[in-house]
């Protein structure tokens, strides 16, 4: 109501925060901000003032009384229609100006066409009042809120560009040694991209995987110095191992597998059992199903 001198505050009814850790900026949703008002703005805050189009001020951590000031920022009043105090004479947006993570991920393709996996996370803040002012005028958003995953759908991709440039010319089981590289490019690409809306980018951790879960772990077996046919045999190996499958132990060094004969486990001894309990005179590795 008119004369009452409200106060305008990010805080909710119940005492919570409006501006989370998923929020970048908050429009404040009613239309009793008047002449008188006061406006407060903590301490990991912005606030900017518009009336009618124009912003008239960027305020930092306090409380200010809103006032129609001589000067406007930018932008300029278009005369309203309206007798007296109009609805929406004022409207605050508050910038969230503390630390907040976003993670963006997709996929994309080797040097041999193979599927990647990538996931993304990048720490952003709004660190001046400047910054503030671009992120108004250049960052659109929807309802009353701007949020992280909005933001999100601007920068991925940017991020999905970055990733590619390097992954599309490296082999496959190579991508890791890249980790360095692709970081520094994705970091580089979202700074400059991110700068135009006023918002700093503090840092960056890429973490790039096969999209196939059988690839990765082929890879992963070659970690270990294995050549390509040992890692197949020693992953085939391990699934039958896993399914009960006797003749794994077979798969995993390559030998036949020979029905009616069993494989020592004692230490040392490689020379198969008979049904009879005896060693067979032949030096051949087998099982019995």
């Amino acid at each position: 109501m008119a004369g009452i001198r409200n106060v305008i505050s990010t805080l909710q009814a119940d005492g919570q925060e409006v501006l989370g850790p998923d929020v970048l900026m908050w429009h404040y949703p009613n239309n009793d901000i008047i002449n008188g008002s006061l406006l407060t703005v903590e301490s990991n805050h912005f606030c900017v003032l518009k009336s009618r189009g124009a912003i008239l001020d960027v305020y930092e951590t306090g409380q200010y009384t809103v006032d129609t000031p001589q000067k406007f920022l930018t932008g300029g009043i278009v005369q309203a229609f309206y007798g007296g105090q109009s609805p929406w004479q004022y409207e605050a947006l508050y910038i969230n100006r503390a630390k907040i993570v976003v993670r963006t991920q997709g996929s994309a393709l080797s040097r041999e066409m193979a599927e990647l996996r990538y996931q993304v996370d990048y720490y952003v803040h709004v660190d001046t009042k400047d910054d503030a002012l671009k992120l108004v005028q250049h960052m659109p958003y929807k309802g009353h809120t701007l949020t992280v995953e909005q933001l999100n759908a601007y920068a991925g991709p940017v991020v999905e560009q970055a990733i590619n440039q390097i992954a599309q010319v490296s082999p496959l089981e190579t991508i890791n040694e890249k980790i360095h590289e692709l970081t520094q490019l994705v970091g580089s690409h979202l700074a400059g991209f991110l700068a135009e809306f006023g918002i700093k980018l503090n840092s960056v951790k890429v973490l790039v995987m096969p999209a196939d879960e059988h690839m990765r772990r082929l890879i992963a077996f070659k970690a270990f110095g294995l050549s390509e046919i040992d890692a197949v045999r020693h992953y085939l190996a391990m699934l039958m191992a896993q399914k009960g499958v006797a003749s794994a132990p077979n798969m995993a060094i390559g030998a036949p597998f020979v029905v009616g004969s069993t494989l020592s486990t004692l230490p040392g001894l490689l020379e198969p059992i008979g049904d009879d309990g005896h060693a067979r005179p032949e030096p051949r590795l087998a099982g019995k199903v």
